[in-house]
This record gives structure tokens, C-alpha cells and sequence, in this order.
């Protein structure tokens, strides 16, 4: 049984590749970015993995539904109203019956498994939380929502602080739980370590959780070198005073951590990654194609094999 801690379009290329090699999955997703927009609840991470995992993902763009129309964002724009944050019409779609079943009385939980039971996944899609935990950042211009920063200022502002508004009293999933403590190994994906891992690492319960089985726990660098695989990642980090490198995120992870795999091409980093208590691989990271997703989990799988 594996389990990963996932972010959306950082994670969903080892998801995939996890998910082409095992038939006892388990995926916990981040919700620090969910967020209502035009009286609906969206959940772009949780929505990456859904459409990754169903093999419908817009791969281009690294979010939505490969083909989708625009016709109401074009409508909306057109009306006046804001259409910073591009929805197709395919997506709208599961934005309508998620937020009905919300007023329903269903939790995030039971939506998301219904979705993806619909979408014909057999890999378990579990929200790390059911209830509203929110990733807020502290900026020169303010502080705003995640998606506002990251959407619809496209990054711009200076960033002083990064806050999970919720977290302290966000009830942990008990199913999530669960998969960590009885998986064989328990990948943290490559993600942004603060907007995309952080939110799920920010509720005790599973920071406990890694503790107990540390030994078990692998996480995969977003950074090679000094740069990001993928989004604002930098900027966080140094909001936080952390190292921009895979030392700087194995940091961060700090006890929830044993194994850290970084790119071969960081292997002057291993020692210091080392010294945090952590065992060090090397391999090669990138995800390019859907043959390197399946090679990086196998890697990822028989590492694990062996200890």
C-alpha cells in the first residue's frame, strides 16, 4: 500500500506513474487552495489529480479538462464580472455538482469519491480535511488568498508571510490517517513545499503521523539546483528564510521526513540534506513524458523494496 501527500500540477505527474505500477493507492490531497468563486467551490489540486488520474488533464496548461471550451468565462468577461480565474465550461461542470452536494450535506470527502468512482479511478482520492483550511499570503499589497496572489497578480507582489488560516482546528481525515499508518511507504510528492504540502502538514495529526514512521516516509525535491520544477515556489521560501534549494525544502519537511530523493545533479547538496537526519538517493527527477513518470515511481517503489 502506498500513500502520497500531493499538491495539484507539481504532483500529479508521480501520481500518475504511481498509479500505472500499483492497484492500492492512496492519494491525500492538499485543499490550502480551494476557494469560492461565483458561488462555487473549486478545488484546483484535488481537480489536477481527479483529471490526471481520469486521463482527461489539460496537460498543456497543467490544470482543466484537455479541450475544453471557454464560452462562459468569455460570457462573464463580457457581463463585466471578474474572469481572472479561467474556468472552462467541461469544469464548471464539476464545480455545479460538487457545490450542490455541499448544500446537500455531503462532505468535500464523499463528493470527491464520488467523482472519482464516476470518473472510473481505482485509486482512492482523499481530501486531507473536510473542513476550511486556507492558504493566505501576507504581501506588500495586502494579504489575499493563494489563488488571488497567485492567479490573479500573477505572482507579483512581494510575499512577507504565508499563513494557513484554519489549521488549528481543522479535524484531519480519518481515512487519511489511516493510509498512513498501515502504507508500506508514504510519498510526499513533488509540490510546492510551502503552498501545496504545507497546508496538510500544518494540521498536527499528520504531522505525528509522519513522525511515527519516518523511516517509511519519502519525499521527492521540487528544486534542482535553485530552481523551482514548477510555480511561485521560491518566493515562499524566502518569505519563510529558507535555503532556495533541496536542502531549504528538506528543511521545512524537517521531522515528518527520513528518505529525500534529490537530482543527480545535486549531489554536492547530499551531505547537508544528510545532516538533518535524512537518507539521501539520486536519480533523475524530471518528468518529461509518461515514461519518466512510470521510470521515477519504479525508482521511488524498489528503493523502498530493499531497506
Amino acid at each position: 500500500m502506498i500513500t502520497v501527500i500531493s499538491g495539484g500540477t507539481g504532483s500529479v505527474k508521480l501520481v500518475r506513474g504511481l498509479a500505472a505500477i500499483t492497484d492500492d493507492l492512496t492519494v491525500i490531497s492538499n485543499v490550502g487552495d480551494n476557494i469560492w468563486l461565483y458561488g462555487l467551490y473549486i478545488c484546483p489540486d484535488i481537480d489536477t489529480i481527479v483529471y490526471g488520474l481520469a486521463g482527461i488533464l489539460d496537460e498543456k496548461r497543467g490544470w482543466g479538462i484537455r479541450g475544453d471550451s471557454f464560452n462562459c468565462l468569455d460570457q462573464l468577461e463580457k457581463s463585466g464580472a471578474p474572469s481572472w480565474f479561467s474556468l472552462g465550461d467541461r469544469d464548471l461542470a464539476m464545480h455545479l455538482i460538487r457545490t450542490q452536494m455541499l448544500k446537500g450535506g455531503d462532505t468535500l470527502s464523499e463528493i470527491t469519491d464520488e467523482m472519482r468512482k464516476q470518473l472510473g479511478i481505482s485509486a482512492r482520492i482523499i481530501p486531507a480535511t473536510d473542513d476550511q483550511v486556507t492558504t493566505m499570503i501576507g504581501t506588500d499589497k495586502g494579504k489575499m488568498h493563494l489563488q488571488e496572489f497567485w492567479v490573479k497578480n500573477q505572482a507579483r507582489p512581494q510575499v512577507k508571510g504565508i499563513a494557513f488560516e484554519g489549521s488549528e482546528t481543522a479535524m484531519p481525515n480519518k481515512k487519511a490517517l489511516h493510509a498512513i499508518t498501515k502504507s508500506d511507504m508514504v510519498i510526499i510528492a513533488p509540490a510546492n513545499p510551502v503552498s501545496s504540502i504545507g497546508p496538510t502538514l500544518a494540521v498536527k495529526e499528520f504531522r505525528h503521523a509522519l513522525y511515527g514512521k519516518r523511516d517509511r516516509v519519502v519525499a521527492v525535491s521540487p528544486i534542482i539546483g535553485d530552481s523551482a520544477v514548477s510555480g511561485p515556489a521560491v518566493k515562499y521560501m524566502k518569505a519563510l528564510d529558507l535555503e532556495n534549494s533541496p536542502a531549504g525544502v528538506a528543511k521545512y519537511y524537517g521531522k515528518s521526513v527520513g528518505n529525500y530523493v534529490i537530482s543527480g545533479s545535486d549531489s554536492a547538496i547530499a551531505p547537508s540534506i544528510r545532516r538533518l537526519g535524512m537518507n539521501v538517493f539520486e536519480t533523475d527527477i524530471l518528468m518529461k513524458n509518461k515514461q519518466a513518470e512510470i521510470r521515477l515511481a519504479r525508482y521511488l517503489v524498489a528503493r523502498f523494496r530493499e531497506r
